[in-house]
């Protein structure tokens, strides 16, 4: 995400990125559209040149059977900006994550963290340091199905202080512990086995339901 304060008139806040693959398939569409962004960046896109109406719903439409949505309500746009930064922090930049998260985010948006604060609690129903855990834990879930990593690495990675604390707000989370989510996730990759189906000849044969 830009830490320049992008200019209104030639941004676009995009809804749903999530992922770098996203960013890819956004600069894809606004380039097939002819519009060669500046940048393109988790919720963000900057054009060369002013977003009129004609632009803006051709955009619009290029981007929606992606699940992208524009967002033109400021708020919106701002919590989208905060959740964006969030998940660039848990998800792309791990050895960030031991920053203090409202210095953090202020140098993104530059504005003052307790504004930021209270408008993030105001539009999601939540709270920035929730969404915050919500995101760590989505990203040790990730580490843990990868199986490269122990538990105590993986809790040094995401900046918790114990493999204890990350087990205890793990399940807290998701309901399980994370050796136990591990341990289905592994099951669900091993393959089926396909019975044999019985060869067809003179005789009898049962039919498979």
């Amino acid at each position: 995400m830009p830490d320049t304060v992008p200019n209104p008139e030639n941004t676009l806040h995009i809804k749903n990125m999530v992922c770098n693959r996203c960013i890819m398939v956004v600069r894809n569409q606004l380039e097939q559209l002819g519009l060669h962004p500046l940048s393109v960046e988790l919720g963000i896109a900057v054009l060369p040149d002013t977003v009129t109406d004609e632009v803006y719903q051709s955009v619009k439409a290029s981007l929606e059977p992606f699940g992208f949505e524009l967002i033109d309500d400021k708020k919106s746009q701002t919590t989208e900006r905060i959740k964006d930064a969030i998940i660039e922090l848990v998800h792309y930049n791990d050895n960030d994550l031991k920053v203090n998260l409202s210095d953090y985010l202020a140098a993104k948006l530059h504005r003052e963290y307790s504004a930021l604060s209270k408008l993030f609690s105001e539009v999601t129903d939540t709270t920035i340091e929730k969404y915050l855990i919500a995101q760590k834990i989505e990203r040790a879930k990730e580490l843990l199905v990868y199986g490269e990593l122990s538990l105590n690495e993986i809790a040094d990675k995401l900046n918790y202080s114990s493999a204890a604390y990350l087990s205890s707000q793990f399940k807290s989370v998701t309901g399980l512990t994370p050796s136990y989510f591990k341990k289905i996730k592994a099951n669900k990759r091993k393959p089926l086995e396909v019975p044999e189906i019985p060869t067809v000849g003179t005789g009898s044969f049962k039919r498979w339901y």
